[in-house]
């Protein structure tokens, strides 16, 4: 199915590595632009929907239950295919700024680069469940593993899921992850832009700020 943009709004993604800050700097970012009167929907994934919300429980959940990667990679989309049509498209219709906390590009980087799903396999699928739609913007926030993991690791243990898992997901597959994202981002440079999520949360926020700026004034 071909890609197709946002019609009417405007589609922002936030993406990074475990412990970037991309889920603060999405909700900084919404609120700053609602504040300036512009209208907005803030989601997330998995999420954002009744059924969405269930299937995040089941994917995040650090107890012990045993599930590979292709079984993750069609529960996000599982969740992903309610999303877009209950949430992302009727707001993109009425001419929202939808900012979406990750998106399909979360799965190549987990489940494609991190876990060696088939990469062709997942854009497949994604295509399929998102009937082609892609983000006018990816935002992402970038930090080095052992500084994403260390943020999480001093959270609270409620905080935790199996994707921080080290006997499940090891230093080596976040660094994959990282990896795949960087080079997603190398290779759709007019989409994407990197930021770096390794300062004080104010400084990436002012980052962030600047960009959807520059963005919304296209």
């Amino acid at each position: 199915m071909p890609e197709t943009k946002a019609t009417g709004g405007r589609f922002i993604v936030f993406e990074g590595p475990d412990g970037a800050g991309k889920s603060v700097q999405a909700t900084r970012l919404a609120r700053s632009l609602e504040d300036d009167g512009r209208a907005i929907t803030l989601t997330r994934e998995p999420g954002g929907t009744r059924l969405g919300e269930q299937v995040r429980a089941i994917l995040l959940d650090p107890g012990p239950v045993a599930r590979g990667p292709a079984a993750d990679a069609l529960l996000f989309n599982a969740a992903r295919s309610q999303l877009v049509p209950e949430v992302i498209r009727p707001a993109l219709e009425r001419g929202d700024i939808v900012v979406c906390d990750r998106y399909a590009t979360s799965t190549m980087a987990y489940q494609g680069y991190g876990s060696g799903v088939d990469r062709g396999v997942l854009a497949t699928i994604e295509s399929w469940v998102t009937g082609g739609l892609v983000p006018d913007l990816v935002i992402l926030i970038d930090v080095p593993v052992e500084v994403g993991l260390a943020r999480r690791g001093a959270g609270t243990v409620a905080e935790q899921t199996r994707f921080e898992d080290s006997e499940r997901h090891d230093l080596d597959f976040h660094e994959r992850v990282r990896e795949g994202y960087l080079e997603m981002a190398r290779n759709s440079p007019a989409q994407w832009v990197l930021i770096n999520g390794d300062a004080s949360e104010d400084a990436v926020a002012r980052d962030v700020r600047r960009v959807a700026e520059a963005f919304l004034a296209r």
